[in-house]
């Protein structure tokens, strides 16, 4: 059965990016329909998966994930208005049983993300 996971890794600080919102969009054309919302837990994960069984749709995606909020919440600094605040990251699903796996990798400054397993 297919799935959508994500989890998050704060490559500045070395541990994963704990208590970041995450808000999961389906894109259709100029339209984005919110159909998740969640936070991360104590090792950067999403406690169920953002999308399964007959939510797995294929289509157009985009995860937005608030890198802002949780830096200011670690008391780091930024500048105003900061370099990285949401991180939106758009994504297809082509197949429907597939598991697909969104991680994120953040810094202040710089993300990074793959297809994950």
């Amino acid at each position: 059965m297919g799935r959508l996971t994500t989890h998050v890794l704060d490559t500045a600080a070395g541990c994963p990016g704990q208590g970041i919102a995450i808000r999961l969009f389906r894109l259709q054309g100029a339209s984005a329909e919110l159909i998740r919302e969640a936070v991360t837990n104590d090792d950067g994960r999403v406690d169920s998966p953002l999308l399964d069984g007959a939510a797995m749709e294929a289509g157009s995606y985009l995860l937005e994930f608030a890198a802002g909020d949780y830096f200011r919440a670690r008391s780091v600094p930024l500048s105003e208005p900061a370099f990285l605040d949401i991180v939106p990251i758009r994504f297809g699903i082509s197949d429907q049983g597939a598991h697909y796996h969104v991680p994120l990798l953040i810094s202040p400054y710089g993300y990074s993300t793959y297809r994950g397993s």
